[in-house]
């Protein structure tokens, strides 16, 4: 238990760059106290304190704003961000290495007795205000969009996101990826990295463009080269780099921007 407790504390310096020392995380941040508290009320459960476990558990509740239920089983460097509102239920299992931020549950669809909460594979997040239904499987690596509600079970490496979840294709399954990466190549940005699997707006249109401009090139390539053919030489052109563009310099502005509001 001990070792999982010093795990737990390693994992939020390893994914909030705020976290500065030990003391501060032991005593500021309720995600590791929820933890510390659940680690001890699950060992109670394990040998049959029920009540002294659920007793544990609601004090947990008090001080922190996140209720796991003692029975829950949570593997190793679980990490709660922010924290308050999160919800996990009974039959929950959560693996090694998952991330849960604010106003997350891990709920049931049924009153009857036995597996009725969501299973979270291996490397599993979770965004704020998600919630996962029922005895589902979520994959390793999978990740569930914030205020999604998931109630069917997710693939591994997946990415869900709306009411209710679906899934999300990512750019490689659509074949668009490399004509994109070259346009934006050419403008000296990543035009969708920051949300490469994410519905996000702005993303989307930059991602137009750039097919709308992947298909004017290839015209103008092909009407250049039967102009050649006809013996009419359309002659050198001197075309700016559209890395210098002031609107590209914009754009890329615009996209830095957005990645770091979404972290």
């Amino acid at each position: 238990m001990f070792s999982r407790i010093k795990e737990d504390i390693q994992s939020v310096f390893d994914r909030d760059p705020a976290a500065r020392n030990t003391f501060e995380v032991l005593t500021a941040y309720p995600g590791i106290q929820a933890m510390l508290f659940h680690r001890v009320s699950h060992w109670l459960w394990q040998r049959g304190l029920l009540w002294i476990a659920r007793m544990l558990s609601n004090i947990a509740r008090w001080f922190t704003g996140i209720e796991i239920h003692p029975g829950a089983t949570i593997g190793r460097r679980f990490f709660i961000d922010h924290g308050m509102g999160v919800v996990i239920g009974e039959t929950a299992i959560i693996h090694d290495d998952c991330t849960l931020y604010h106003g997350v549950t891990l709920g049931g669809t049924s009153w009857d007795k036995g597996k009725r909460h969501p299973t979270l594979m291996n490397n599993v997040v979770v965004g704020a205000g998600a919630k996962v239904l029922g005895p589902i499987e979520i994959g390793e690596g999978a990740r569930i969009g914030s205020n999604a509600v998931v109630v069917k079970a997710v693939p591994a490496g997946a990415t869900v996101v709306g009411v209710p979840g679906r899934l999300v294709k990512s750019s490689t399954e659509n074949g668009d990826a490399d004509h994109r990466e070259k346009m934006a190549a050419k403008m000296g940005f990543d035009a969708y990295g920051a949300t490469s699997d994410a519905p996000d707006p702005v993303a989307h249109a930059i991602n137009c463009m750039l097919d709308h401009m992947h298909v004017i090139d290839r015209k103008m390539k092909m009407m250049c080269e039967k102009m050649q053919e006809m013996g009419i030489e359309p002659g050198d052109m001197d075309i700016p780099e559209l890395g210098s563009c002031e609107i590209m310099s914009t754009a890329e502005e615009l996209m830095k921007l957005q990645g770091t509001e979404e972290k």
